[in-house]
């Protein structure tokens, strides 16, 4: 868990300096490639949204409302119709009418004015996925962060483990320890290369899970760099709260309700019946007349006028309201859980990083000590061992539940946090 400080400065400065050149690039067209070696933060963000499905279903989603607001406005089109009557030249009778229905009850207006809230509603869809987008981005970045190092804690819990099987062994020929000794060094040993091979097998699919997020199923990059021990200053939970009202899927479930209100808007205007006005001529061969024809049909609304349409559209308006009432208290409580998580994975950090983790150290370096000077047996350097592990362990872990706590946050009220590989360049 230590960290180079001079080596991680000088590879923020220089991948600020990367990405403004690639930011720039990418401003005139060209496209973000996954690098093949390191891979920090900022560019896996930029890989997840220029290339992530999802988002492109969403802009996909928007480019089709922006059709049918246009559609809303357009008019019903005029149509002509004609009739002869009588096939005999002389006694025939043509006629030839224009026809044009005429909408009334304001339906076009209700039409473009719900086709206005649905196109909002698609551009805030697209927005709110970018934020999950990215706050997804941020969670995966940090379970590769914390992959490679549960993968560096069993290698060299491994390493120890074997160290201890030599030790063991030569103690025994010595005649200096029971073979109960070596064999459970051996035990040990086993059981740390089992480890190792399920942290190897958990990075392998955090890497894939990360890629994902841009569309490749086989990462490129080798290695995530970046602090995973410096966790992000969040902002208090009352902070946080204020911010809930303007949250992206409080936003959506306030246009689904304006939504639902313009659907019963026009499923009332519907309830009006539209008018058809005609014109034309009739042309009369037998008397040698050419006569006007007007024309108005209008439909006469006795048994159908839109009633079920109209409760229809009002219970699924009531119903949005009570949904938006149940989503606000929802993503309160998340974010109550989450903020409550955050803060004791920060405390629990601090005292494993401050306190534990220290202790746990010293009595694995005196016990192994002792040891391999003969002052102590081997059960107390595999009892030292396995408790300063499991502190790692847990550390590695408390880390991970803050990121992931953060992440969350995030995803709940949009991109509200300061990560450790943005600070550089923002």
């Amino acid at each position: 868990m230590n960290t180079n400080i001079l080596l991680w400065n000088i590879l923020k400065q220089f991948s600020a300096a990367l990405l403004l050149i690639i930011f720039s690039h990418s401003s005139r067209g060209a496209e973000l490639t996954e690098p093949p070696k390191l891979l920090i933060l900022e560019v896996a963000l930029g890989l997840a949204m220029g290339a992530n499905p999802e988002i492109s279903v969403a802009m996909r989603e928007k480019e089709a409302t922006e059709g049918a607001r246009i559609q809303a406005g357009v008019r019903h089109n005029p149509y002509i119709s004609s009739e002869i009557q009588d096939t005999r030249r002389d006694t025939r009778q043509i006629t030839l009418q224009f026809n044009q229905e005429i909408e009334l009850g304001n339906k076009r207006e209700s039409r473009l004015a719900l086709a206005d809230i649905l196109y909002t509603k698609a551009t805030a869809e697209l927005d709110a996925l970018k934020a999950t987008i990215h706050a997804n981005t941020v969670n995966a970045f940090y379970e590769v962060l914390v992959a490679q190092e549960r993968l560096a804690l069993s290698k060299s819990s491994f390493e120890v483990a074997n160290a201890a099987v030599n030790a063991a062994t030569k103690r025994v020929n010595a005649g200096k320890s029971s073979p109960v000794e070596e064999t459970k060094s051996n035990i040990a040993a086993f059981t740390a290369k089992i480890e190792l091979n399920q942290a190897n097998s958990q990075l392998n699919s955090s890497r894939k899970r990360l890629s994902a997020l841009w569309g490749n199923p086989f990462p490129v990059f080798e290695q995530a760099y970046g602090d995973v021990e410096n966790i992000p200053l969040v902002p208090s939970f009352e902070n946080l709260l204020a911010l809930l009202e303007n949250a992206p899927a409080i936003g959506i479930a306030n246009l689904e309700v304006s939504a639902r209100g313009g659907s019963t808007k026009l499923a009332r205007s519907q309830s009006t019946p539209n008018i058809t006005i005609s014109a034309g001529i009739v042309h009369n061969n037998e008397l040698g007349l050419n006569q006007a024809l007007i024309g108005l049909s209008v439909p006469i609304p006795l048994f159908d006028h839109n009633q079920g349409n109209v409760q229809e559209a009002v219970s699924l308006q009531y119903k949005a309201q009570d949904e938006l009432i149940a989503l606000k208290n929802q993503l309160a409580t998340k974010l109550a859980g989450e903020h409550e998580r955050l803060s004791v994975a920060r405390l629990s950090a601090i005292s494993l990083s401050e306190e534990i983790l220290p202790g746990a150290q010293n009595a694995f370096e005196a016990a192994n000590k002792g040891f391999n000077a003969g002052k102590f047996n081997f059960l107390d350097v595999l009892d030292a061992q396995r408790t300063l592990f499991q502190a790692k362990s847990q550390y590695i872990q408390v880390l991970l539940d803050a990121h992931q706590a953060i992440a969350e946050i995030e995803s709940i009220l949009g991109h509200v946090v300061t990560h450790p590989a943005q600070q550089e360049k923002e």
